[in-house]
Formats: C-alpha cells, sequence, structure tokens
C-alpha cells in the first residue's frame, strides 16, 4: 500500500480498543474541510512524514502484540488501495482486530473486505444529503455506491458508525435534520476551521 503515517498508538479511534492508526495515501474526493489534505494526492510529498512499507508497520505491530488490540485503517481513502485486502489479510494474522474508515465510495471493495472477515468495525462518511454530495466533496460522486455501501453495512451485522462533518458553510441544520431522520445513529461532528499543523510528522 502507499502509506502516508503511522500513529503508533491510539486510545480514541476505535471504539473501546487500544490501536495504532495507519494512514493511507491517496483520496478520490476533495472535500473543502479536509484535515488530512497532505493525504490527497496519491503520492506523498517528499519529506511530508517518516516512510513506511507495510513491512515496517506489520513489524511494528507484530512487536505491540499483547500492547495494541488493533489496527485503524483511514486515509486518505483505504478502500483505493488495490493491496488493502493482502495487507488486512496478514494484519489479521498477527491476531489484530481491524476498523476502517471509509468514504463509502467503493462498495465492491468493500463487500469483498466484510466477506472475507477482515474487517471488524467500520465507520463510514456521510458527506451530505444525496443532492448535495457534489458540492460538498469538490466533485461529482456516485450516490448509489454510497447508498450500496451504507445497506452493505446495515445488512452485515458488524459494529459500524455513519457520521457527518458538519461544516456550516456546506450544510444547514435542515440537512443534518434530513440525514438524522435518514440514518437515526448518525454522528455528526462539527468542524473546526482547518489549521496548519504535521499530523503526519510522527516519530519513529
Amino acid at each position: 500500500m502507499i502509506i502516508g503515517g503511522l500513529l503508533k498508538f491510539s486510545m480514541i479511534d476505535f471504539p473501546g480498543k487500544i490501536s495504532a492508526i495507519v494512514f493511507t495515501q491517496g483520496c478520490n474526493l476533495r472535500c473543502g474541510y479536509c484535515h488530512n489534505p497532505e493525504l490527497i494526492a496519491l503520492r506523498r510529498q517528499t519529506g511530508a512524514a517518516p516512510h513506511w512499507e507495510d513491512a515496517d508497520v506489520l513489524y511494528y505491530l507484530e512487536k505491540r502484540r499483547g500492547a495494541l488490540e488493533g489496527l485503524v485503517v483511514t486515509g486518505g481513502e483505504p478502500t483505493i488501495q488495490p493491496d488493502l485486502k493482502d495487507f488486512l489479510s496478514k494484519v489479521k494474522a498477527l491476531g489484530y482486530l481491524v476498523k476502517l474508515d471509509t468514504n463509502g465510495t467503493n462498495p465492491p471493495a468493500l463487500k469483498d473486505l466484510l466477506e472475507n472477515k477482515l474487517l471488524d468495525f467500520v465507520a463510514m462518511d456521510v458527506k451530505a444529503p444525496f443532492e448535495k454530495y457534489a458540492a460538498v466533496c469538490g466533485m461529482p460522486v456516485d450516490t448509489d455506491k454510497i447508498k450500496a455501501s451504507i445497506t452493505l453495512l446495515q445488512s452485515s451485522g458488524l459494529p459500524h458508525e455513519l457520521r457527518t462533518t458538519y461544516d456550516k458553510t456546506l450544510l444547514t441544520d435542515d440537512d443534518i435534520a434530513a440525514l438524522k431522520a435518514l440514518f437515526p445513529s448518525l454522528k455528526v461532528q462539527e468542524c473546526n476551521p482547518v489549521k496548519p499543523k504535521d499530523t503526519l510528522k510522527i516519530s519513529r
């Protein structure tokens, strides 16, 4: 995979689990409020973060067995990585639980991961009411794929959450109310202004 960074320890990103976080590089959306814009381009910027290969992450996880319970795979958008399934198979072989963060644009990949029991928790971003997706995501989006991913999660029996970032410059209270009517368990997080930061400059 193309890995943009690794956070070695988190107690808040995988519900109820102590985890590490892998940030995949590359995203197929262009949301204006993105707090990890350095992960949008498919290729890492030189010097943007320590260079991590799959083998480095797996070696770290092997050393931390017993101390960590899970791995969060986020991005960017992890499902655009062609070798995500292979990577997660190796993570599961080490005995880790896996949480996937996704924007839901790739239901075939999500279905494959679910069917192969490579996921233990999924958090999916529902960006907006479907008619506003293009405006919020900065590009055209096939919302039928978003709906298909939601249906997959709802029928999977797997623990999951749907969540929306509430950017008041893009969404209204009525938009949030409409989403909550469709998805009563939706988690809504108000968007804070994006500030310059180096979230991925994490030391080894």
